[in-house]
């Protein structure tokens, strides 16, 4: 199908006040936009998307830019549903890499910045103004920092997304492996309480609505702290520790999903990026080596549900890097 656009429209600009890390993105610039059926992702042209959301029609969602490649992934319960060709920051712009969570939603936002630029489907990941929206593109980098999509595919993304929705945007990443209950929190009889309170509270097969908290974990293993996180304000946080400590974590990114077996077990899929040679732990050795203060595990134990996100880094946290300007962890901050 091909799509264009060029309507305008009027609300929802934010009100929160403007940092300087991170940039808007350019005036929004109609692109025809199809979606398209291919065998490798790699032949997708400049506005060209897949979408097949009956791979996986329940769950939460988990996206990945790749600012190499210019291009989107969308995964649900860890199969992946979309692809689509994006267009990042451009030199001077640069879009910020690392691990964010989606703070803010407006099918009709007009940027605060660049001359009430259209920006539709605006999916805001810092209040500095980074976001996903439809924009111009090109076929290389070409934004002031955010990342644009397709009109039409920057409204099918929007349609299942939360708030709280994490967006890994790095160099490369790895597709999402299933590493099962055990590992940090899911891995003893508290936990097991825990899941089933939970499996008890919500229908099975239930889809991932917007949630009343999101939740971030995140993992240091430079700073040997671990933080807990929810709507982007710290409610734990104290000292992590690890089995083989010299050994690194690896920058993984864990969803909490809910598997399709008849107790409804929560389970974890990972997603590996930007990890070098030094970091290729596996993820399930990754979740078995973290180990918290019990006031901790048991904060992290009671906000248990799919979708929760648990991020680990071999990178110290910045004081700026977490909370409500960046809400998860920036790569690009040391």
């Amino acid at each position: 199908m091909a799509t264009r656009s060029d309507k305008r429209s009027s609300f929802g600009r934010p009100n929160r006040r403007q940092f300087a890390f991170g940039a808007t993105a350019l005036a929004f610039l109609p692109a025809v936009a199809r979606a398209v059926e291919v065998e490798d992702v790699a032949d997708l042209k400049p506005g060209d998307f897949t979408w097949h959301p009956d791979r996986s029609p329940i769950g939460p969602v988990a996206i990945v830019v790749s600012i190499p490649n210019q291009m989107l992934f969308v995964y649900r319960n860890g199969i992946r549903i979309g692809v689509s060709t994006c267009s990042t920051g451009k030199a001077g712009h640069d879009t910020p890499t690392g691990v964010f969570t989606i703070l803010q939603k407006d099918r009709t936002h007009h940027s605060s910045l660049y001359n009430e630029a259209s920006m539709p489907n605006t999916e805001r990941l810092t209040w500095s103004g980074v976001a996903l929206h439809a924009g111009g593109l090109p076929g290389y980098p070409s934004s002031h920092g955010c990342v644009h999509l397709p009109l039409a595919f920057s409204s099918l993304l929007f349609g299942v997304t939360t708030l709280g929705t994490p967006v890994i945007i790095a160099g490369a990443h790895d597709e999402p492996v299933d590493v099962g209950r055990d590992g940090l929190v899911l891995a003893d009889i508290v936990a097991e309480e825990a899941r089933t309170a939970v499996a008890a509270a919500e229908p099975h097969g239930s889809s991932a609505a917007a949630p009343e908290q999101a939740v971030s974990i995140i993992v240091s293993s430079a700073d040997k702290r671990i933080l807990v996180l929810v709507n982007g304000v710290t409610v734990a946080d104290g000292p992590a520790h690890f089995d083989f400590p010299t050994k690194p974590l690896g920058s993984y990114t864990f969803v909490l999903n809910r598997s399709d077996s008849p107790t409804g077990d929560l389970r974890w899929h990972a997603i590996g990026f930007d990890r070098d040679s030094a970091a290729a732990a596996d993820a399930q050795g990754t979740l078995f080596r973290i180990h918290a203060d019990p006031k901790v595990t048991a904060t992290i134990q009671s906000l248990m549900k799919a979708g929760d996100v648990l991020v680990t880094t071999d990178l110290p946290l910045h004081p700026d890097a977490t909370g409500k300007d960046l809400v998860v962890m920036n790569s690009a901050i040391s």
